[in-house]
């Protein structure tokens, strides 16, 4: 496999294949996951939850971040490396170039940021300052408490339309990759045919451009539960290199996601 980079992630919204994405946190699962071909390899902030065993994401830090982001970076070849921007590291423009500077020198290649319009100044100064951004719509884990839970998004008429738009405005301010987090399947398709740059998936069904998940959820170690819109695939397949190969085969052959993995 050829370095991924937007480009070549771009060009494959455009030739129709899709692509896949894990988490990661360390160099070891990193590197089997960059020798079976995932295309996307997200230092997530999921790591307050599945590393640290907190009940959200809220209290990781960027230098919490910035530690396994430099642990991945050692262990992958090809993989674009994305790293989350934590809670509150991105308030203001200012604090958000300060704080992506970090996660860019400790090795990704783009950040990851929650939020809608509120954010499109900031997307804008860290794309013209040369630090790529993958914005983050739907069911947005830091805002857990504003929401009163995780509980899915855009069902009604009008959220759907302000996603719709957010995602349009986002891309307009410069971000060249979006994930969507459980929405409606209906409501990610429409998003992904309206947008020119690649949307991942996790719980919008299967008309997105790729798809990632949690590699505790498919490794079927995330304290006994299984996401709705994830999948064991140790189970399925018995080692980890098959199960990874198993999640990006069927990613690729539309067989993943289900209609049992999605939403209505």
């Amino acid at each position: 496999m050829a370095k991924v980079t937007t480009s070549s992630l771009l060009k494959m919204k455009q030739e129709g294949k899709k692509f896949t994405a894990l988490t990661a946190y360390d160099a070891s699962f990193a590197g089997a996951f960059d020798a079976e071909g995932i295309e996307i390899l997200l230092v997530g902030d999921s790591l307050g939850m599945v590393l640290q065993g907190n009940e959200d994401t809220l209290p990781v830090t960027t230098d919490e971040i910035a530690y396994h982001t430099r642990s991945v970076r050692r262990g992958i070849k090809q993989s674009l490396l994305i790293a989350d921007m934590p809670f509150m590291s991105y308030a203001t423009p200012e604090q958000a170039m300060h704080n992506a500077a970090i996660l860019m020198q400790a090795g990704a290649n783009m950040v990851k940021l929650e939020g809608g319009q509120w954010l499109l100044q900031t997307v804008t100064m860290l794309t013209e300052r040369g630090i790529p951004v993958c914005a983050h719509l739907g069911l947005t884990p830091q805002s857990v408490n504003v929401f009163g839970g995780f509980k899915i998004q855009g069902r009604d008429e009008a959220n759907a339309k302000r996603i719709l738009e957010e995602a349009k405005a986002l891309q307009a301010a410069g971000a060249q990759l979006l994930v969507l987090e459980c929405i409606p399947a209906s409501l990610a398709k429409t998003i992904t045919q309206a947008l020119t740059i690649p949307v991942i998936g996790i719980g919008a069904g299967a008309d997105t451009d790729g798809q990632i998940l949690v590699m505790h959820d498919v490794l079927g170690i995330s304290s006994g539960y299984i996401p709705k819109f994830s999948k064991n695939y140790l189970a399925q397949t018995g080692e980890i290199r098959a199960a990874v190969k198993a999640f990006k085969e069927e990613v690729a052959n539309g067989t993943f996601p289900g209609k049992e993995h999605t939403f209505n």
